[in-house]
């Protein structure tokens, strides 16, 4: 997603997810190299009966549109390096524990929310692209954690990251040595998807992460910029690529259909999508959210909450992908139909 310069024991599965009855299940071997001794448990979120509604926020400003459909969480958006230091810092610029984020948490989780913090996106350097070793990097992420005062993870993994082995399996070590420090934390991946499913680069990220035996909670799939070649209705692109998606997992992870959907979550980029030609409207909001309450998916959300409102009548093409949506709507519409 685009950055602010301008989502039981003895069974084979790779997702932390309710396992009754896993024993029955096949070995799920699709091509990934998921190991039949992995363990999991069962996470709170996973088990939730409800869809909940997760969106994208600025970890440092707030927006009048951040509470707009009442989120059960908010993903704090985004905790990467400066440059070539193993320094977490809120949008590569903010210390991590700076005062003003921490005030900006309490507000956020006043009325009950939860926060988890979001590593990556779309610009600058992730930070297992920055550190030396799985320790220091478990202790950059555990230091973001902290001054969240957050217990959920989550890896937006893009771009040039999603190719780089080296920094891909560093991840996965830290990611495992972190849970193995703080009982209970859940880990999520936001990962880019086409209507055809979930890229080989995708696929190899989970394996790695199964591989160091983490425990991942849900497969995030960011449901936009497919390309030029998608110029038709974004919601139903939204629907097939998680169907083609939920068709790996299954197979990935050997689990059964309920919660392989369960282990999944949805993000889409509100209006304008980077890639011309693409709008995800109003519309489709309410598509997306009918068929993830439908299937049990996890969480839905979406790029971002500070984009939610109407442009000016003299914004820019840049305004409409950073700042607004760039769609004729009321301000917190999609906020509104995504928490219903």
């Amino acid at each position: 997603m685009r950055a602010y310069r301008k989502a039981a024991a003895g069974c084979a599965l790779l997702l932390a997810l309710a396992t009754a009855g896993c024993a029955g299940q096949d070995d799920g071997a699709g091509g990934t190299g998921a190991a039949e001794d992995k363990a999991t448990t069962a996470p709170s979120e996973s088990s939730a009966p409800v869809t909940a509604y997760a969106p994208y926020v600025n970890a440092t400003t707030a927006s009048a549109t951040d509470s707009n459909g009442s989120p059960a969480t908010y993903n704090l958006a985004f905790v990467i390096s400066s440059g070539n230091d193993c320094v977490p810092r809120w949008n590569g610029a903010q210390d991590i524990d700076d005062t003003s984020v921490a005030s900006r948490v309490a507000k956020l989780t006043e009325l009950g929310a939860d926060v988890r913090v979001s590593f990556g996106g779309a610009s600058g350097t992730e930070l297992a692209a920055a550190c030396d070793s799985a320790s220091d990097l478990a202790d950059a992420y555990g230091a973001a954690l902290d001054a969240a005062g957050a217990t959920r993870a989550d890896f937006d993994i893009e771009g040039d990251d999603l190719t780089d082995t080296d920094s891909v399996a560093l991840r996965s070590e830290a990611i495992a040595l972190l849970q193995e420090e703080r009982d209970g934390l859940e880990v999520s991946f936001t990962l880019p998807v086409m209507p055809s499913g979930l890229d080989s680069d995708s696929l190899t990220l989970l394996a790695s992460a199964n591989d160091h035996s983490v425990r991942v909670s849900t497969v995030n799939l960011m449901t936009m910029n497919y390309g030029e070649s998608y110029d038709g209705d974004m919601g139903e692109y939204a629907l097939t690529s998680a169907q083609a998606a939920h068709t790996q997992l299954r197979e990935i992870f050997g689990t059964s259909d309920a919660d392989a959907w369960r282990g999944m979550a949805l993000t889409s980029m509100l209006g304008v999508n980077d890639v011309a030609g693409e709008t995800f409207t109003l519309a489709d909001a309410a598509e997306v959210r009918a068929f993830a309450e439908e299937k049990g998916i996890a969480w839905v959300s979406m790029w971002a909450a500070f984009r939610d409102k109407r442009c000016a009548e003299d914004a820019s093409a840049t305004d409409a992908l950073t700042t607004c949506s760039g769609v004729e709507q009321e301000d917190g519409a999609f906020g509104t139909v995504f928490g219903a």
